[in-house]
Formats: C-alpha cells, sequence, structure tokens
C-alpha cells in the first residue's frame, strides 16, 4: 500500500526501549535503557485500590477514601465520627483487620472482567499509605493479608489469574508510611528517613519484586522526599536488572527525578510527549471506594470513552481504577463501566491499540455556561464547576452587587488555588493573576494546599447601599477552589454570604451571575498502520469537517463498524466527509464514532 503520510505528520519518539543490557545505578544509564514499547500501545490498564480502607469505604464526597487512617490522625470529624457511629467509640483503625474478609474476592473473576475491558495492564495496590501490605511480608509480620484479614495472598492469587489471561501484572507500592515505627510519615522529621529505607522499605520493595517479579512499579507517597533519599536509581537499576525489559516505572521517586512514565491524576490529560505517560482516575472521585459519593461524580459511559480517546489522541493513555468493596466484591456500576469502555474499544481497537498521535491532537471549542451562584465559596478539588468545563485551564467571572450591613471600612481576602482577582464598585482590591502549578493534595483536602493565594484590601463602605462586585478566576491544572470573605470592625469575618450579595441593583434576588469558559474537545486524531483515525465526540448530522492537508484522490473513508465508503470532497483547507447517506441503524456505537482515512490503492 502506498503510504499515506504524504497528508501524516507521524510523531517519532525516542524512548523506546533499547537492547536490554545491565542497567546501571545513574540516571544516565536509566534514561539511556529507555522504556518498553508495550506500555505505550496498552493505551488502558486498570488500577485496583483494596485494603483495610474498604472496610469504612467512606469519606467526603471528594475525598480519597484510602486516606481514612490520615483522617484519624489529623483529627477529621467526620471520618473521627463516622467510625465512632458505625464501629464504636472505642473502634482502632487496626481493627479493621477483623473485618477485612474478602469472602467474595474470585481472583479469575476480575481477571476476566478486566480482559473485557480491553486493558492491556493490571495494577494492584500492594502496599498503601498505612502499610498494610497484600502479601506475606516478612517485613510486615503482623500487618499483612496472610497473616491478617483475609489470610490470603492477594498479590499472588490476582498476579496469577492476570497473567493466565494474557495481561500484564503490575504493582503500586507507596514508598512512605503513616505508622511504621522507623519513620512515620507526617510526624517524623523528614530528613530522619535514612533507617526506615535502608532496613524497612528497600528489602521489602526487593522482596515484593523478587517473589512477583512485575512488569509495572507505581510508586507513590513520595513527596515529602528527594529521589536520592528513596535511593531510587538504585532501585530502578535493580528492578530493570532483575525483571528485563518488559519491566517499567513510573515518575514518582522524589525531587530530583529525571525518569519514568507520567502519572497526571483526575487531570484533562496532558500534552507532553518527551516520555510515555498515563492519567490515573477512579470511574469516582475516589479511588479506594467511598460510599459516601453521590452518582454525580461517577463518570458515565460516555463521558469515559470520550475522556480515554482523547488521553490516546494526546500520546497517552489511562490507567482506571476500581475500588472494590471489603468483601472483594467490585460494585456493579464500577464492572459496567469497564465492561461498556471495552465494548467501545473491540470496536475501534484499530485506532486506539499501537497508535500515535497525528501532527494535531484535537479539534476545539469554546465552551460556556451560565449560572447564578448563591455564594463564592467552592472547593472543586480535581474538577471543575460542570462536566461541560474541563477540568484543567478554565476560567470563570461571577458579577453583581453587594450591600454590607455597617457603614465602615471593610476588608476583602480571596483564597483561591490558582488566580483570582475581585474588584468592588471599580476598585481592585484582589490581584493575584500569577500561575502556580498546584500541589498533588492526594489526600482529598487533609494537608494544606501550599499554592492557595490569601490576598486581602480594604474600602470604606455604607450600610444598605449596593456596591457592583466582580470577581475573575482561572484554573491551571489540578486542584481547584475560590471563597470569598470579608470583615469589619463589627463583621466577624466570613464567606460573604447569599443575604449580601445580588444579582442586580435593582433585583431581590440574592446570589451573583456566574460565567464559566474553557476549551472542549469535540473531534481527536490518531495515526496507526499509515491510516489517519478521526474518533469523533459529537455526531454532526450531515458532514465531518477535518482541517488537515488534502489527501490524495484514491484516499476511502469509512466509518468503523459500519461497511461501506463515505463520500468526500476537499475545500477551502478541509476534508469534507458527507454523512448524509448514514442510516440511524447504521451508526455502530454510541458515545464516540471512528472514521478511518486510509490510501485506497490495494496491496
Amino acid at each position: 500500500m502506498r503510504q499515506v503520510i504524504l497528508f501524516l505528520c507521524i510523531f517519532s519518539f525516542s524512548w523506546g526501549l533499547k537492547s536490554q543490557t545491565k542497567v546501571e545505578a545513574t540516571w544516565e544509564s536509566i534514561q539511556e535503557r529507555g522504556y518498553p514499547q508495550w506500555f505505550s500501545d496498552a493505551k488502558l490498564g486498570i488500577f485496583i485500590h483494596w485494603g483495610l480502607y474498604s472496610v469504612p469505604s467512606w469519606s467526603g464526597k471528594e475525598q480519597y477514601a484510602e486516606w481514612f487512617y490520615r483522617g484519624l490522625e489529623v483529627g477529621d470529624t467526620a471520618r473521627i465520627e463516622f467510625q465512632k457511629k458505625v464501629f464504636g467509640k472505642d473502634f482502632r483503625y487496626e481493627d479493621y483487620t477483623t473485618l477485612f474478609k474478602a469472602e467474595l474476592f474470585n481472583p479469575d473473576e476480575w481477571a476476566d472482567l478486566f480482559k473485557r475491558s480491553e486493558a492491556g495492564y493490571v495494577l494492584l495496590v500492594t502496599k498503601h499509605h498505612d502499610g498494610y501490605c497484600l502479601w506475606n511480608s516478612k517485613f510486615a509480620p503482623q500487618w499483612n493479608s496472610v497473616v491478617s484479614g483475609p489470610k490470603r495472598d492477594i498479590v499472588g492469587e490476582l498476579t496469577q489469574a492476570v497473567r493466565k489471561e494474557g495481561l500484564r501484572m503490575g504493582f503500586y507500592y507507596s514508598l512512605a508510611e503513616w505508622t511504621n515505627p522507623l519513620h512515620r510519615w507526617y510526624k517524623d522529621p523528614d530528613d530522619s528517613i535514612a533507617r526506615y529505607v535502608n532496613e524497612y522499605m528497600i528489602p521489602q520493595f526487593k522482596e515484593l519484586v523478587t517473589n512477583y517479579k512485575p512488569s509495572v512499579i507505581f510508586t507513590d507517597g513520595e513527596w515529602s522526599n528527594s529521589a536520592k533519599d528513596w535511593h531510587a536509581a538504585e532501585l530502578i537499576s535493580w528492578y530493570y536488572n532483575t525483571v528485563g525489559e518488559e519491566a517499567i516505572v513510573n515518575d514518582r521517586w522524589g525531587e530530583g527525578c529525571p525518569y519514568g512514565f507520567r502519572t497526571p491524576e483526575y487531570s484533562a490529560g496532558i500534552r507532553v510527549t518527551d516520555r510515555p505517560w498515563a492519567e490515573c482516575r477512579g470511574v469516582g472521585r475516589s479511588f479506594g471506594l467511598n460510599r459516601n459519593e453521590p452518582l454525580e461524580n461517577y463518570v458515565t459511559t460516555d463521558e469515559l470513552i470520550q475522556h480515554f480517546a482523547k488521553l490516546v489522541a494526546c500520546g497517552g493513555g489511562l490507567t482506571l481504577n476500581v475500588g472494590p468493596a471489603a468483601d472483594g466484591q467490585i460494585p456493579l456500576l464500577q464492572q459496567e463501566r469497564l465492561i461498556e469502555l471495552g465494548n467501545w474499544i473491540r470496536l475501534n481497537r484499530e485506532a486506539i491499540y499501537g497508535s500515535r498521535p497525528y501532527k494535531k491532537f484535537t479539534e476545539e471549542k469554546d465552551v460556556e455556561i451560565q449560572r447564578i451562584d448563591s455564594i463564592i465559596n467552592f472547593d472543586w478539588v480535581r474538577n471543575s464547576p460542570d462536566k461541560l468545563i474541563s477540568e484543567d485551564h478554565f476560567e470563570a467571572e461571577w458579577s453583581g452587587f453587594v450591600q454590607p450591613e455597617y457603614s465602615e471600612e471593610y476588608t476583602f481576602e480571596a483564597k483561591a488555588d490558582d488566580g483570582v482577582r475581585v474588584w468592588i464598585d471599580g476598585t481592585l482590591l484582589v490581584d493575584q493573576w500569577g500561575s502556580f502549578d498546584s500541589e498533588n493534595s492526594a489526600d482529598g483536602n487533609v494537608q494544606e494546599r501550599k499554592n492557595i493565594q490569601k490576598i486581602g484590601n480594604k474600602i470604606k463602605l455604607k450600610a444598605g447601599k449596593k456596591y457592583a462586585i466582580k470577581i475573575n478566576y482561572f484554573e491551571n491544572i489540578q486542584n481547584a477552589s475560590i471563597s470569598l470573605y470579608w470583615e469589619s470592625k463589627s463583621q466577624k469575618k466570613e464567606v460573604i454570604p447569599s443575604k449580601a450579595l445580588f444579582i442586580s441593583d435593582l433585583s431581590s434576588t440574592h446570589g451573583l451571575q456566574a460565567t464559566c469558559r474553557s476549551k472542549r474537545s469535540y473531534l481527536c486524531y490518531t495515526v496507526n498502520n499509515n491510516a489517519l483515525y478521526a474518533i469523533l465526540l459529537e455526531w454532526m448530522d450531515n458532514s465531518l469537517k477535518l482541517n488537515i492537508e488534502k489527501p490524495s484522490s484514491d484516499t476511502k473513508i469509512t466509518l468503523l463498524g459500519r461497511k461501506g465508503e463515505l463520500p468526500w470532497k476537499y475545500e477551502n483547507n478541509q476534508l469534507i466527509v458527507d454523512l448524509s447517506s448514514i442510516k440511524l441503524f447504521e451508526i455502530p456505537c454510541r458515545s464516540a464514532w471512528v472514521f478511518k482515512i486510509e490510501n485506497g490503492e490495494k496491496k
């Protein structure tokens, strides 16, 4: 077949795996080794967060349930009261071992589900930050799933079942622990971690790898220390030399680590192709099962498939998490999402597996929503004000009037992640419009976010008078929040209440007019086997217009899952595909539709 590279631009990646030789414990040697191609080709992995935290399986609606113990440590009232109410006032986190029975855990059923999802690999949390191990670690002899809880080698059983289905098995491993007596993360000084690393973490890591030889290592809990503190180069090189060419590690090895596949978390994806990457997120907004989550926190099938397509188009992939219950049952809604994603991938797999980005990743359009917000006090965490708005890189604006109760000087203060400006009566009182990279607040708000800005200024106001107010806000990446406070001699500091806000100076309706804006992808591109694939995220009734270079005259265009070619023409620098002949019953799937563009010459 004559190549269609005449109008395709295939990215040339330089991070392919070099021929296997001994990897030295230096970043130069590790980087020279590169990355195995299978990971970039796989596109989809399944994350599994399952442990003692799966017994309470409860946190705030936007929090990570697997951080339950940390909440108890720092005095999170909601978690503490929930534990007292459900399990008793004298119940301790350690007592969850008596309730973690895994009586419905069937590793073969899990592996079959993951196979049906069309995933290429599985990542099991072998040990989270609470230190509880899902294998019989001699370094945690009384704190693992073989000697307590279900009394089963979860790691070993699932590894065998997953590999039997032809999938690669990987492990999440927390470098730090909250409760280890050699170093208690967040309690003991960060620079006192050496004994824990040398006497506990390194030998336990090597025990895990030696026993099960995982294809992927996903480390976490690294951010309080440097890569040098964790002996990262030493461990990565040892792991590579032990497991071989298929082994790959992520990028969470501490400050100063220049290596590993990137792991954006609950994001809109990234557009960096210097090394492999896979976004990680749950079907809901927690990794561990959170029974306190409302249904709207869960992605719909359409949202999941469209998000996955965008990640692949940008050169990455998705590590999609499931959070089983303590009994070992993966919630049915989560199972359904995996199966429906797998059904879509099977139909369109040639556009996904082994694909590379086109010279443009997506086509985007402006999206805007308007509404009335009663107050300005939002913590969207890793989300956005509306599902139509992108999780990253969005803007919001509020306008209306504010009416004080007292005639005196008021101080206005805004707390925002990332940028905020506030005008009162045309006067700019708060101006913090820099660009900040968000911290990884994986604890679901237990940690203080270091990049939240607190700026304030004063203005004299008269009681009962309405003053124009305008707030501008922008979100960069990951965490998103904004709160607006006021304070005066007679007015205690508080979030400005709804009763003091009005949508206009003549209206009695409380609140502010809100407008949120972002870009939204409606079309994605991938390249595979000399064909270009256009993945349409919003169906167009009559024609599909692609802003690409002119193809050769013998190019044929088809809709995957439907027989027959589609007519096309090229006008005004656009490839226009005629969709009018497609009948409703011929549309092969829902959520996203893949058009294949290839040279018409036969082999």
